[in-house]
């Protein structure tokens, strides 16, 4: 009869999934277990750590809403988000680099014209994006679905606004790549934004005395048939967050040169009102299949 003390409890957990029928998962359980038996006895958790651990876990879930996703906040400020991508796409061959999903992205974007406005005219500098899509060989990639999202002026994803579900989707779209790989549109600079800190995860973050910046970037998800899926970010080079980010999703691959520019015209002929920033960025897609990502988040559109 095994004694349920500090030594012998974690043999009798493990040997309690005995009979699960996935292997998968019953070597995913008896890990999983293994690792918080140790944590408890390393740390000699208290009966009151561990009622503030649930505490803070169920307070987690319940800031969960259609549009807000707190525990996938939570994975990426501890960097769990960054590793799981981290350990799955470790042999890259001269790929573009993957970085984390993030909690905005609620599902697949509206197909546009190449060269629309999809900032909704919100404030902000104005800034045109060009970009192409290939193989690792350089050999372009057409009719690809490209979905962009990001940030506004003011640092916040059109689902984090109250009117989001009336005034529908802004600083987001699909673009379809042309016979040359290419896309383009037109938007506003993002700039350096914290996370949300009214929930537990940034109660966790501020009394922990980290910032919770991150820095200013746009989001890409390339889904081209008979390649890897690619979830990235594209960074602004020169933001002073660049190496503290609080999800620990930069990459130097993916920080590009953002240019001033004065021109009358866009890369694409069309007449410009003031100063502008161009970013160019290509992204190189590695051959192998899988699905992209479905939304955490039941809302109709994408952050």
């Amino acid at each position: 009869m095994p004694q349920f003390n500090d030594t012998e409890l974690t043999a009798a957990v493990i040997k309690s999934f005995e009979e699960t029928p996935d292997p998968r998962v019953k070597f995913l359980l008896e890990e999983l277990v293994k690792s918080l038996h140790d944590y408890v006895r390393k740390t000699d958790l208290t009966f009151d750590e561990w009622g503030y651990a649930i505490d803070f876990l169920t307070r987690v879930g319940q800031k969960c809403t259609p549009t807000r996703q707190e525990f996938i906040l939570l994975s990426d400020v501890f960097g769990v988000s960054m590793l799981v991508d981290a350990v799955n796409h470790r042999e890259r061959e001269g790929a573009t680099e993957t970085t984390v999903l993030g909690p905005f992205y609620v599902g697949e974007h509206k197909p546009v014209p190449h060269g629309t406005d999809i900032s909704s005219n919100l404030p902000g500098e104005r800034m045109f994006v060009q970009s192409r899509v290939t193989d690792l060989k350089g050999k372009p990639l057409a009719g690809v679905p490209v979905d962009v999202w990001h940030a506004d002026d003011d640092g916040y994803y059109d689902s984090q606004r109250p009117t989001y579900e009336t005034d529908g989707p802004s600083s987001r779209a699909r673009f379809i790549t042309d016979a040359d790989g290419r896309f383009f549109f037109r938007t506003i600079l993002p700039c350096s934004y914290p996370i949300p800190t009214d929930g537990p995860v940034g109660e966790m973050i501020l009394q922990t005395r980290r910032h919770p910046m991150r820095p200013a970037h746009v989001h890409f998800l390339v889904d081209a048939p008979g390649h890897e899926p690619l979830i990235t970010h594209v960074f602004i080079d020169g933001d002073k967050y660049l190496d503290t980010d609080v999800v620990f999703g930069v990459k130097d691959d993916l920080v590009a040169k953002v240019e001033k520019r004065s021109d009358p015209v866009t890369p694409d002929g069309k007449p410009v009102a003031g100063p502008w920033h161009l970013m160019s960025y290509e992204f190189r897609m590695k051959p192998g299949q899988g699905n992209a990502p479905k939304p955490m988040m039941a809302v109709t559109e994408d952050a």
